[in-house]
């Protein structure tokens, strides 16, 4: 007889168990809906950047190649010595060891601020997304460097498109302002000087011959709309 509450309460457990596993499944079932929606973004956004790298080196090279070159020439003409070495401190800061040095500090400060993962997953996302992006778009779409005398030294001749260090810049700098704009709205009246770093490292690689505009413009719309996909993802979900 005294079995009988101890059988009760052990049927009474089956409910509550239930209910976990059933919360559980909910759990991972929204996360793998998530990571499927990234996944598709990234695909999108990587066949934007593809086809817009086929327009400039195929159907539009002989509309745009004149007027990137002309930019490209434009630079060139108004180099000095005080400028040659401006420009070598902006694309400093749109190396990738650089970039990732300060995605990292960033995210590790914001994380454990915050006391939660979300900031460095965001940087990770990000970086991860915006490297892919670049290592297949330099594989399959060769375009060569503007007529100029290049002040980078050691860059492959052929991977003119995309800009890499201008979408690090975009990505770590733009990014730590929109993280700040969701974590830390007391920053946001001087969010904007970050954003003033991308604009350095893109009129450094310009002046530097490395780039043509267009390069760049498609550098800007892609860690952009990447931005926004890791940003809806990770930061908005916050709130």
């Amino acid at each position: 007889m005294r079995a009988g509450p101890a059988g009760s309460g052990g049927v009474n457990a089956g409910p509550a168990g239930n209910g976990a596993r059933v919360e559980r499944e909910r759990t991972a079932g929204a996360v793998g809906a998530i990571a499927a929606t990234v996944v598709a973004a990234w695909a999108v956004i990587l066949a934007g950047v593809l086809g817009l790298g086929w327009l400039l080196t195929g159907p539009l090279e002989p509309t745009v190649d004149p007027w990137d070159d002309s930019v490209a020439r434009w630079f060139a003409g108004g180099r000095t010595a005080d400028l040659n070495t401006v420009a070598d401190a902006g694309t400093f800061l749109g190396e990738t060891i650089v970039g990732v040095a300060v995605a990292v500090v960033v995210a590790a400060t914001l994380s454990l601020w915050r006391r939660s993962v979300r900031p460095a997953a965001f940087f990770g996302l990000v970086l991860a997304g915006v490297g892919g992006f670049y290592a297949v778009a330099t594989a399959l779409i060769s375009r060569d460097r503007p007529p100029v005398r290049i002040l980078d030294p050691g860059l492959v001749p052929d991977d003119s498109f995309p800009s890499g260090h201008l979408a690090t810049a975009i990505a770590v700098y733009g990014g730590t302002a929109m993280v700040l704009w969701w974590l830390a709205p007391r920053t946001r009246p001087w969010i904007w000087l970050l954003l003033l770093v991308p604009v350095a490292v893109g009129l450094a690689r310009l002046y530097q011959g490395a780039h043509h505009p267009t390069d760049e413009l498609a550098s800007v719309l892609y860690t952009t709309a990447w931005l926004a996909v890791a940003g809806t993802v990770l930061l908005k979900r916050t709130g």
